[in-house]
C-alpha cells in the first residue's frame, strides 16, 4: 500500500484543498487546447511510436471490444483502429480532453467504431467481464489510488484478457540520464507553461514520474491486484516503459 500512498502524495496543487483526482481534473481540462501539439513538441513525435508498439503488442490477439482508460484526447483509441476492433470505448474524467477526442474522432468519420465517456478509472461504468483488452497511456499516473484503479480494470477485463499499459519511466543510461533529467525536470515545464499558459501541469509531470513506481516493482502490483504474466518493455532508453499482462 506504501506505493500507493506515495503516488497519491503527488498533486499538481499542494496548497490545494481538493483532492488529486479533482485536481487533475481541473488540470487537464485547462490544458486540452494545447495538449496534442505539446505532446508532439516534447516528445519529438516519439509518442506516436510509442503507441503503435501498443498497437503491435496486441495485434496477435485480435481483440474485438477495447477499452481504453484515461483515453484524454483519444490518440491511443483511435490508433487502436489499426486493429480492427468491433467496439473502442474511451472514458476520462476531462471534460475538456473528451472534448478535443470527439472532434478528432469526427473528422476521421469512426463515430460509430469510438465512443467516448466522461467516467473514473476507479469506479468504472461497466460490467465485469466485458472487454477483450483494456490500455492506458500515460495515466496510470493520475490515478488517485493506484491498486483500485488496477483493480477495477481487472474486473472489467474478460478471463484471458491483455492488458497493455504505456507510461514514463527513469532513464538510468549515462549519460542519458543526466541530459534526460535536465530536459524533462527544466526545459518540459518552462515550454508547457509558455504554450498552454498553465503553471502546474508540466510542472507535475516529472514530479509524478519521479515517484512513480516502475519495471519489477510495477510488476508486482500488477501481480497483487490479480493480473498474471506481468511483463515490462523499456523503450528509448528508459523514457518510457510498456507493461502487459492479462487476466
Amino acid at each position: 500500500m506504501y506505493l500507493c500512498q506515495v503516488s497519491k502524495s503527488i498533486v499538481p496543487d499542494h496548497t490545494s484543498d481538493l483532492s488529486k483526482k479533482e485536481q487533475v481534473e481541473n488540470m487537464f481540462d485547462q490544458i486540452a487546447h494545447r495538449y496534442d501539439f505539446l505532446n508532439r513538441l516534447l516528445s519529438f513525435r516519439i509518442d506516436v511510436l510509442w503507441r503503435k508498439k501498443v498497437i503491435a503488442l496486441l495485434k496477435s490477439y485480435q481483440p474485438k471490444i477495447i477499452l481504453d482508460v484515461a483515453t484524454g484526447t483519444a490518440d491511443l483509441a483511435l490508433a487502436l483502429q489499426a486493429l480492427d476492433p468491433t467496439h473502442t470505448t474511451g472514458i476520462d474524467i476531462s471534460a475538456g480532453m473528451l472534448d478535443i477526442g470527439r472532434k478528432k474522432i469526427a473528422e476521421k468519420q469512426l463515430q460509430n467504431s469510438i465512443e467516448l465517456i466522461k467516467a473514473d478509472s476507479e469506479n468504472l461504468p461497466f460490467q465485469e467481464a466485458t472487454f477483450d483488452a483494456v490500455t492506458v497511456a500515460f495515466g496510470v499516473r493520475n490515478f488517485e489510488n493506484l491498486e483500485k484503479g488496477l483493480t477495477e480494470i481487472h474486473r472489467v477485463l474478460k478471463p484471458g484478457g491483455q492488458f497493455v499499459i504505456l507510461e514514463f519511466s527513469k532513464v538510468k543510461v549515462f549519460p542519458l540520464k543526466q541530459l534526460y533529467h535536465f530536459y524533462f525536470r527544466y526545459v518540459t515545464p518552462l515550454v508547457g507553461k509558455i504554450f498552454s499558459k498553465d503553471n502546474k501541469a508540466y510542472t507535475y509531470l516529472p514530479n509524478s514520474v519521479a515517484v512513480f513506481p516502475e519495471g519489477e516493482e510495477m510488476c508486482v502490483i500488477l501481480q497483487k491486484t490479480g493480473f498474471k504474466k506481468p511483463l515490462c518493455k523499456s523503450l528509448s532508453f528508459g523514457i518510457a516503459s510498456i507493461y502487459h499482462a492479462e487476466k
